[in-house]
């Protein structure tokens, strides 16, 4: 796939799995097989949120999935809290100065363990420019196994601008596709209820514009409360608008 033609399918691409799979097919063609691309909107000081509400994509293997995300060990992840106080590439290479330095702690060498035992040894992560306080979006690039650290830093020297400039137009789209879990996703009538609470409608007025009762009308906005994990209605039309959730069109 040519440079403008990977640009063209991120530019049309009208789902997350259609973007995800040119993105990885691209970003083998440079040697990085295994990527794990993170998004969240619930940033603080203490957490990274609630992992339900994450964004989140990768093409490791299922073992991979199971330990590093399923099991927490991204938490100690020395590369991502590297992410989370810088923004730009960097390369894997900082952890072996650190571990020559004796400066990682216990949690992060056990996982640092799981990535060697896993074939997860060299790499690159790229943390992109925050859009607020609260979020943070990153993406981790791991190269093809036999490959060093000192071949992909040699290889980035060659080719890290582009890649590091696929990968941000990669994110940017990202943020502009509806995200949702199979747990968490909205229906029809669910949405348009949201949407007319967003353009400032009663239960009335919204009853009146949906044909509904009122009951149906508040049957729809208490299931899209469930379906989205949250309490109030307000809260609701938030989290779907950062999802992308609403004013949609349907396929």
């Amino acid at each position: 796939m040519t440079f403008r033609e990977y640009l063209y399918v991120l530019s049309n691409a009208k789902s997350l799995e259609q973007l995800w799979d040119a993105h990885t097919r691209k970003m083998a063609e440079y040697g990085f097989d295994r990527l794990i691309y993170g998004f969240t909107r619930y940033l603080s000081e203490r957490s990274l949120g609630d992992p339900e509400d994450f964004v989140i994509f990768t093409n490791h293997s299922q073992e991979y999935v199971d330990g590093f995300l399923h099991k927490g060990l991204y938490f100690h992840a020395p590369m991502l809290h590297w992410a989370l106080e810088n923004e730009g590439a960097g390369s894997w290479g900082k952890l072996a100065e650190r571990f020559n330095k004796g400066n990682l702690t216990p949690e992060e060498l056990k996982v640092m363990e799981f990535n060697l035992r896993l074939g997860v040894s060299a790499g690159y992560t790229i943390s992109f420019k925050s859009i607020s306080a609260r979020s943070k979006g990153a993406i981790s690039l791991a190269a093809k196994q036999g490959m060093t650290q000192e071949e992909v830093d040699e290889l980035w020297a060659e080719h890290g601008e582009d890649i590091h400039l696929m990968n941000n137009i990669a994110h940017l789209k990202i943020l502009t596709l509806p995200y949702s879990t199979p747990t968490r996703s909205l229906t029809r009538r669910q949405r348009e209820a949201l949407e007319w609470v967003g353009d400032g409608k009663t239960t009335q007025d919204i009853a009146l514009l949906m044909g509904l009762t009122s009951a149906t009308v508040e049957k729809h906005l208490r299931l899209a409360r469930e379906a989205l994990a949250v309490e109030t209605t307000a809260q609701a039309v938030l989290k779907a608008a950062f999802q992308n959730q609403m004013f949609i069109l349907e396929a």
